[in-house]
């Protein structure tokens, strides 16, 4: 006979429940919210308390972890918000916000403290942005079988600080890392009179490689259209990489850009709340602001994270007309984004795409793209496609040529 867990704590107390493990239970609708109609999305839309209070109802219901008297009572209310369920939930909002979670806010015109709960928005802090992204790199790392990731490795050896390698004799233009034991040996056996350049020892150490991401987001509106949320799992990858790069790898910088029938940076506060819309996708107007954000870095590598799932469909013109295409490959559109794809090679940007679909007019557009960038094509899903992209930036490898 299976074994019922019960949740006695929560029954006796639902406000013991601490702030990381709610803010756990409701990450994915945090990133998701699906609040956004999937026919007519409103990329402005913002999510209100009412809609944090249904994401916390959801996630306590789905665990078993609301007593069965509060259920009761909460389901026999006029409104359950002034059940006692209800305002066990209430507790647990401002418990968030006194936590430093979220960020209470009014819209324009309403007094701040008066009307309805639902008239309030709500942003995520800074603090919940971290809690989200090492949960989805704990996660997604999880997959891989993998605890840390250290700096990205190289084919090239240096003679630099980090002392890891082999030993080797010193050469003019070496870096002086002495290894003591080994030099000192050659004292002992030739005499320092008779001792040479090449009898001072160093110990080499592996290239680490510095590199300048873009995390290219498509939010048009195919991501959350048939039936199925590719923009959540895209947000989440977004999060781990940054968590990922924040923790294991500070020299590296990380920037995001969201393209639909334009494209926009968008800080990494703002991404977890970001929505789809509009509705087309403008692959050649993200491919150029990527660009113009990586030439003000500095970095050994340079590349730009592509995470997609429909072919390009519109062009910003001279002029700031949108050009729009949705059937097929519009040849006109298509130009102008291998354009940007060829003006990414002539700069040194390598262009890695994540491809949420397999049409096969979209499987010839991305293998092209790669070829051009001597970049990389994954044809994957929302179910993978974080493993995907943190083993391709964890294993990606660059030759420093001086």
């Amino acid at each position: 006979m299976a074994r019922l867990t019960r949740y006695s704590r929560f029954e006796s107390e639902l406000d013991e429940l601490e702030s990381s493990e709610l803010m756990q239970m409701i990450q994915e609708a945090l990133l998701g919210q699906g609040m956004n109609d999937p026919y007519d999305p409103d990329p402005n839309a913002r999510p209100s308390m009412d809609d944090l209070f249904d994401a916390i109802l959801n996630a306590l219901a789905e665990r078993g972890m609301i007593p069965d008297d509060l259920l009761a009572e909460a389901m026999q209310a006029g409104d359950i918000q002034d059940s006692r369920l209800g305002q066990q939930i209430q507790r647990l909002m401002d418990k968030l916000q006194q936590d430093g979670f979220i960020r209470k806010e009014f819209e324009e015109g309403e007094g701040g403290g008066a009307g309805n709960p639902g008239e309030a928005r709500f942003n995520l802090t800074d603090k919940s942005i971290d809690f989200l992204g090492y949960k989805s790199l704990r996660d997604l790392m999880g997959g891989l079988g993998r605890s840390s990731a250290g700096a990205h490795d190289t084919r090239d050896y240096s003679s630099g600080i980090d002392m890891m390698g082999e030993l080797k004799s010193y050469e003019f233009g070496d870096t002086l890392n002495l290894d003591t034991t080994a030099t000192l040996s050659n004292v002992i056996s030739k005499g320092f009179d008779n001792m040479d350049e090449g009898d001072l020892v160093i110990r080499q150490s592996e290239y680490s490689s510095s590199a300048a991401t873009v995390v290219l987001l498509d939010c048009s509106h195919s991501m959350i259209l048939y039936g199925e949320d590719r923009f959540t799992p895209a947000k989440q990858v977004a999060l781990a990489l940054a968590h990922l790069i924040r923790t294991q790898y500070p020299g590296d910088t990380v920037k995001f850009v969201l393209f639909h029938d334009s494209a926009e940076e968008v800080p990494i506060s703002k991404l977890a709340q970001a929505q789809i819309g509009p509705y087309h996708t403008n692959t050649a107007g993200g491919l150029r602001l990527a660009q113009q954000l990586l030439k003000r870095e500095n970095k050994d590598m340079k590349q730009i994270v592509m995470i997609t799932d429909g072919k390009p469909s519109a062009l910003t013109l001279p002029d700031g007309r949108i050009y729009k295409n949705s059937y097929g490959l519009d040849p006109y559109v298509l130009g102008a984004t291998l354009r940007e794809v060829a003006q990414c090679r002539r700069s040194g940007i390598q262009v890695n795409t994540f491809m949420l679909a397999r049409d096969a007019e979209l499987v010839g557009f991305v293998r092209r793209v790669a070829e051009m960038t001597r970049g990389k094509a994954y044809f994957t899903t929302p179910h993978n496609i974080g493993q995907y992209v943190l083993m391709d930036y964890m294993s990606n490898k660059t030759k420093l040529v001086n």
